[in-house]
């Protein structure tokens, strides 16, 4: 075998170890690369009672009941399905009835989620003005994104 076929051998092999290293990331981390799960993907991926899991949604309305302890059980939507969560803390100030929220913990074999954390989600009307500027730079920016409802000017 000559010099330059065993250059070329080398950087094969290499390239192909680090192709199959890099597919044996990426299909490990598949599952844990999305943020949250709504409740659709819970149901349709029939997720195990026991797997720790984020939950994100709306919170349904009426479905808010607090108890004692802080015990707070409410209903997670996303339109389609909905999912029972009970959750025993303190809550974020920005979580209500018809709000997006984010809940880390897992199902129990009922198919409640027991939740040890709760994140409130911003509206839609909120945008850091990070991705407002980054928007603007490609492009993307809309006029309606900066209106909000002005009040009336009173004297």
């Amino acid at each position: 075998m000559t010099r330059k076929q065993r250059r070329l051998t080398l950087i094969g092999g290499a390239l192909l170890v680090l192709t199959v290293a890099a597919a044996l990331v990426l299909s490990a981390l598949s599952d844990s690369i999305v943020f949250f799960n709504s409740p659709t993907d819970v149901v349709e991926k029939k997720v195990m009672p026991g797997t720790r899991i984020r939950l994100g949604g709306l919170v349904l309305t009426g479905s808010v009941n607090r108890g004692d302890h802080l015990r707070v059980q409410f209903v997670v939507t996303d339109g389609n399905r909905t999912v029972p969560v009970v959750y025993q803390g303190v809550l974020p100030d920005l979580f209500r009835e018809g709000q997006g929220v984010v809940t880390e913990g897992m199902l129990d074999p009922s198919g409640t989620f027991r939740a040890d954390s709760v994140l409130a989600k911003h509206d839609e009307n909120y945008m850091p003005k990070e991705v407002a500027d980054s928007l603007k730079a490609q492009g993307h920016w809309k006029d309606d994104y900066a209106r909000k409802p002005q009040p009336p000017l009173t004297q």
